[in-house]
């Protein structure tokens, strides 16, 4: 990635943090947080990584900030001086699952190991 994108991909992924502070109050959605944007070479498009906290809400809130995604591509075109505001495209950000998932089965392995040690 160049450095351009680095930088448009950090300005938006900020300001798209204080959008969801300040203008998408919906208790709903509970704790969402944009963990990652990346943009195209063209700059044309933004892929925004959101967490979820609560995972049974994950398929809701992706439907919902779907279903606003107009409105929150206009808060950005309004505090972000770009020539060409980037189509925006949300996908779940799933690193913690995959984190939790690592730890158990690296705990996993240390019960095990643990358990030879005592039976030796």
């Amino acid at each position: 990635m160049s450095v351009r994108q680095e930088k448009i991909s950090s300005l938006i992924q900020e300001t798209l943090s204080n959008i969801f502070l300040q203008k998408v109050l919906d208790p709903e959605l509970g704790l969402v947080t944009i963990t990652k944007t990346k943009v195209t070479p063209d700059l044309k498009i933004a892929k925004v990584y959101l967490s979820v906290y609560e995972k049974d809400k994950r398929s809701y809130v992706l439907e919902h900030i779907e279903s606003i995604k107009g409105f929150i591509r206009s808060e950005l075109a309004k505090k972000v001086n770009l020539r060409y505001t980037p189509e925006l495209q949300f996908y779940i950000d799933d690193t913690m699952d995959y984190v939790e998932k690592m730890n158990e089965i690296f705990n996993n392995l240390k019960d095990d190991s643990n358990k030879e040690n005592e039976a030796n």
